[in-house]
C-alpha cells in the first residue's frame, strides 16, 4: 500500500479526501492544526510549508504528495506569497530532494478566472489569474513544470472548482466536484503509470461546466456526478450580484480587491502630518 503526503489535510478539501481515500493508501497528513482523531492508516506530521525543513521531513519516504496546502482564499500579497509561493516552492524541492516522483497540485479555477462565462476553455488555454491567489496558483503550475522538465518529477495540476457535497450557488454548479469525483480524480494522479507533466479540471460531469475536461477524460476520469439535480433549488434562492463578477468565470474574485497596509511613514513625513496651520514643521533631529 503507498504511502500519501496530504499537506493542508487540516482543510476543506483535505478533510473530504480523508474520507473518501481511507483503505486505499496511507495516508501521512500534515498541518499548522492538529488533526483529531486519527483513523486507522492515517498518521499526523505537523509541519509548516514555509520551512523547507520541515517539508524534508514530511515527504521522507512517500511515494506521492499532495500538495493542498497554501493560502485558500483571496487575499494580501502579504500572505499569499509565503503560503503560496514559498509553500509551493519548498513542496517541489522537498519532493525533489527526497526523491518522491509523484506530486499532485492543487491549482484553481481561480488560475484561468478572467476567461469569460460564454467561453469553454480546456488544459492548453494561457492562465487568466483573477487575483492574487489565482497568479500563485498559476506560478505553482508553471513550477511543476519546470520540475516535470529539469528534475523528471511527474507532476498532475488539478484546476480544481468547488468540492462539496452539493453546489452552493449557480456559478458552483459550473464548477462543482462531489467529494467522490475529486478522490477519482487524486486516484488517477497518484497511479496513472504515463504521468509526465498534465493539467485536468477538478470538476464533476456537469451539464453547465465552462470546461472542456478532455484531458482528464483521456487519462481514464469518469465523474459519476453532475451538479444540475441541485439547479432547481440553487437557483430559486439566487439573487443577482454584481455584474462584472457575473461575465467572469472566477466570480468575486474578479472584482474582490485587497488593500495592503500602508507602508510606515518616515518620522519627517509623520512630524509634517501633525503640523496645525500657521505653524512651522518641527525639523526631524538628525541620528
Amino acid at each position: 500500500m503507498k504511502t500519501i503526503l496530504v499537506t493542508g489535510a487540516a482543510g476543506g478539501i483535505g478533510t473530504q479526501l480523508r474520507r473518501e481515500l481511507a483503505g486505499k493508501y496511507r495516508l501521512r497528513l500534515s498541518d499548522l492544526r492538529p488533526i483529531k482523531p486519527l483513523a486507522e492508516g492515517e498518521s499526523f506530521l505537523r509541519a509548516d510549508i514555509t520551512r523547507l525543513g520541515d517539508l524534508l521531513r514530511a515527504t521522507k519516504g512517500v511515494d506521492a504528495v499532495v500538495h493542498l496546502g497554501g493560502y485558500s482564499v483571496e487575499g494580501r500579497w502579504e500572505d499569499i506569497h509565503p503560503a503560496n509561493i514559498v509553500g509551493c516552492y519548498n513542496t517541489f524541492e522537498a519532493a525533489r530532494r527526497n526523491g518522491v516522483r509523484r506530486v499532485l497540485f492543487a491549482s484553481s479555477n481561480h488560475a484561468v478566472g478572467f476567461y469569460r462565462r460564454d467561453e469553454i476553455i480546456d488544459h492548453r488555454v494561457m492562465p487568466r489569474p483573477d487575483s492574487r491567489y489565482g497568479v500563485a496558483k498559476a506560478f505553482g503550475e508553471a513550477l511543476g513544470r519546470l520540475y516535470a522538465d529539469k528534475y523528471g518529477l511527474e507532476v498532475f495540476c488539478m484546476r480544481i472548482g468547488n468540492v462539496n457535497p452539493a453546489p452552493l450557488d449557480k456559478r458552483r454548479l459550473s464548477i462543482w466536484i462531489s467529494p467522490r469525483d475529486m478522490a477519482q480524480l487524486v486516484s488517477i494522479g497518484i497511479e496513472h503509470p504515463e504521468i509526465r507533466f498534465e493539467v485536468v479540471y477538478g470538476v464533476s460531469d456537469n451539464a453547465r461546466s465552462w470546461y472542456d475536461n478532455a484531458n482528464a477524460l483521456r487519462l481514464g476520469y469518469q465523474p459519476q456526478d453532475d451538479s444540475e439535480i441541485y439547479a432547481e433549488a440553487v437557483l430559486a434562492r439566487e439573487r443577482p450580484g454584481d455584474a462584472r463578477a457575473e461575465t467572469f468565470q472566477g466570480g468575486a474574485f474578479v472584482i474582490e480587491e485587497v488593500i495592503p497596509n500602508p507602508a510606515p511613514l518616515p518620522r519627517a513625513a509623520r512630524l509634517a502630518k501633525r503640523v496645525t496651520p500657521g505653524k512651522k514643521p518641527k525639523k526631524a533631529k538628525k541620528k
